[in-house]
């Protein structure tokens, strides 16, 4: 390889440079270095420092160029040259430069020094730095400048790339995967049927404090995912409004005169609907519970979209939780015009309303009122959105403010739906009725 090395670096500095720095990442693997002593390595053969910085495993590790730690609180620069350990993960390593020509390869040409002070990682007893390469200040943005993300040399993009990926083997090895990193331990930890030995070992693979109580997520659209049940994480992505707070109960027969909400616990997931068919104001007898919100942590990386919440369960229990799971989704919305309601359901917040989704079957027939719905709605646009408002909020005139629509309108709009369903929906009675509508028009959905 050294041979190699030096014949390429006659013809292409670069590419003898590369060499040179894949050799020197395989013998760190190869004697099994630890995190920080990958860490060090790229601060000293890039010649600036280097960051690891993954919140999902809670892990922080930035070198200088000199080969000690120092770790810092400041977030990393954008600008700077960066890889991520995985396509759709969160952790980072970073080289801490900015500026063209960073990274030459001249820096990592021709014999090198050892670096003896620093040591190895104190955790793997792997090998010091070795390689002292030409190191060169970071450059940095004039005041006033707007840093730009710079594009990393060929010598830093081989850094960063046989770094890293040495550094999630070491990840994976000594501190486990990322929290639903492996569908395959995600789907041993949600099978009823398996061993209970093999769903705690998939358990604390997946980062799962196996005496703590975890829950299931069922998004509409991808794998399920399983969370602790501390403080709980915001589904990501647009149409995710902000709504207050406030938490309903379930079905309840609205009264005349307007009454308190009945306040969420602050690790509730949030209703997330768009600010066109969301409430905002107190809410009573919703077509399914709204949950409350809250702010995310940092690292939350949740499905945007239709999602169903299990309850918080011992972790042998998951599979309850992830079948109840898929139960509240039957009942999320897409949180249009054409689809209102909550795109985010708790199964625990649903009581007993869930029995609902045993009698309709989706695919299946709909009942009378159910097919009354579809056939107005097909032919009546505001339909949908002004009938979610009417049994989402506490009266008609709220409903008005809802949909951004006078009082009087309102009133046309709820005689004419009144003579398309069949029924009254201005009666208690005729409330509750449409409500069970519009709930089984979501369960009956193939």
């Amino acid at each position: 390889m050294k041979e190699l090395a030096g014949r390429l670096t006659a013809l292409d500095p670069d590419a003898g440079a590369a060499v040179r720095v894949i050799a020197y990442f395989d013998r760190l693997a190869e004697s099994r270095a630890g995190l920080e002593a990958l860490v060090r390595g790229a601060a000293v053969l890039a010649g600036c420092p280097a960051r690891l910085v993954d919140p999902e495993r809670r892990v922080h590790v930035r070198v200088e160029t000199d080969g000690t730690r120092r770790d810092t609180g400041t977030p990393p620069d954008p600008a700077w040259p960066a890889v991520r350990l995985s396509p759709d993960g969160t952790a980072m390593l970073w080289l801490e430069r900015g500026g063209e020509g960073a990274g030459r390869a001249e820096a990592v040409s021709g014999p090198a020094p050892v670096v003896r002070g620093g040591g190895g990682d104190a955790e793997h007893g792997g090998p010091a730095a070795a390689t002292v390469l030409d190191p060169r200040p970071a450059h940095t943005a004039a005041p006033g400048q707007v840093p730009t993300p710079s594009t990393p040399s060929v010598v830093d993009a081989v850094i960063l790339e046989r770094a890293a990926g040495a550094v999630r083997l070491v990840l994976d090895r000594t501190r486990g995967r990322a929290p639903a990193d492996d569908p395959a331990l995600v789907e041993t930890l949600l099978d009823a049927t398996a061993p209970e030995p093999a769903r705690l070992h998939a358990a604390r693979r997946l980062g799962l404090d196996p005496t703590a109580p975890a829950r299931a997520l069922a998004p509409l659209h991808g794998r399920p995912r399983v969370v602790p049940a501390g403080p709980e994480p915001v589904p990501l992505g647009a149409g995710h409004a902000a709504t207050d707070a406030r938490r309903p109960r379930a079905l309840q027969v609205p009264s005349p005169s307007p009454q308190a909400p009945s306040q969420g616990r602050p690790a509730d997931l949030a209703a997330a609907q768009p600010a066109s068919v969301a409430g905002t104001g107190p809410t009573l007898a919703p077509a399914v519970p709204v949950p409350g919100r809250h702010t995310a942590p940092p690292e939350s990386r949740l499905p945007a979209g239709r999602l169903g919440v299990g309850p918080a369960v011992p972790v042998l229990e998951l599979p309850r939780s992830w079948a109840e799971a898929r139960t509240a989704l039957r009942f999320t919305a897409e949180g249009t015009p054409q689809d209102p309601g909550p795109r985010v359901v708790h199964a625990e917040e649903l009581g007993g309303i869930a029995l609902l989704a045993d009698l309709v079957a989706p695919g299946a027939e709909p009942p009378p009122d159910v097919r009354a719905l579809q056939t107005a709605a097909a032919t009546t646009p505001w339909l949908s959105a002004t009938l979610h408002a009417v049994v989402s909020t506490t009266s008609l005139r709220a409903a008005a403010v809802e949909i951004n629509v006078h009082h009087s309108t309102l009133q046309d709009r709820l005689a004419h739906a009144e003579h398309l369903l069949g029924w009254p929906i201005r009666t208690p009675q005729g409330r509750l009725r449409l409500q069970l509508a519009l709930t089984m028009r979501r369960l009956g959905r193939p």
